[in-house]
């Protein structure tokens, strides 16, 4: 046996990072706030962007509300785990706090853009891709609608990348279907519990 503390290495199971994405308008916020609440345990990464802030959204919770050039200084630094433009905003998330918290033992949500995930997934191969779909275009479309938060153009290119988006599932480990918000939360907090029980790797600190 080892008697000398300083000889012996500590085995520390690194937490799962969740990414969550699917088109917007198919309440991704909405899943996860509530999913926060059950699951007070977890961490959620905020992301960081270019756009305006609407109405209800918090600095610091909601996102990082920056300029272009600083976040433009950030992609240079490499400070973020992965970027994404979309209708004239840039999207990305801080990496720091996503490192820090895996390595502490903590799940960390990532709730982004679809070409973000596909970015994560290649830096992180063991990330556990969600994608969150409506119950039909359709409906996807009226919630887009009737939210009123943009101009009839932008809300058209959202649909149209919705489209794209809807093909592309195939890159996603799981699919929770909005339809019914209580059941959407329900099954994403059985994939989170699921995962911890996954034999996952040690990293020695």
């Amino acid at each position: 046996m080892l008697a000398d503390a300083d000889r012996e290495t500590k085995q520390v199971a690194t937490g799962n990072l969740i990414v969550l994405t699917g088109p917007s308008g198919v309440g991704k916020g909405t899943i996860v706030a509530q999913l926060f609440e059950r699951m007070p345990d977890l961490r959620r990464s905020v992301s960081m962007t270019t756009r305006p802030q609407r109405p209800g959204e918090i600095e610091g919770h909601s996102y990082f509300f920056v300029e272009r050039p600083f976040f433009k200084s950030k992609i240079k630094s490499g400070e973020l785990l992965e970027w994404a433009e979309f209708a004239g905003h840039l999207y990305g998330t801080p990496k720091e706090y996503v490192d820090k918290e895996l390595m502490a033992g903590f799940d960390v949500i990532l709730e982004i853009e679809v070409i973000g995930a596909r970015l994560v997934k290649e830096l992180h191969p063991d990330a556990v891709m969600i994608f969150i779909a409506p119950p039909s275009f359709e409906e996807l479309e009226r919630r887009l609608r009737g939210r009123a938060t943009e101009t009839p153009e932008k809300i058209e290119m959202r649909l149209a990348k919705a489209k794209q988006e809807l093909q592309e599932k195939n890159v996603f480990h799981y699919e929770v279907v909005n339809d019914n918000l209580d059941a959407a939360i329900n099954n994403l907090e059985h994939i989170v519990y699921a995962e911890r029980l996954r034999i996952r790797k040690q990293v020695s600190q």
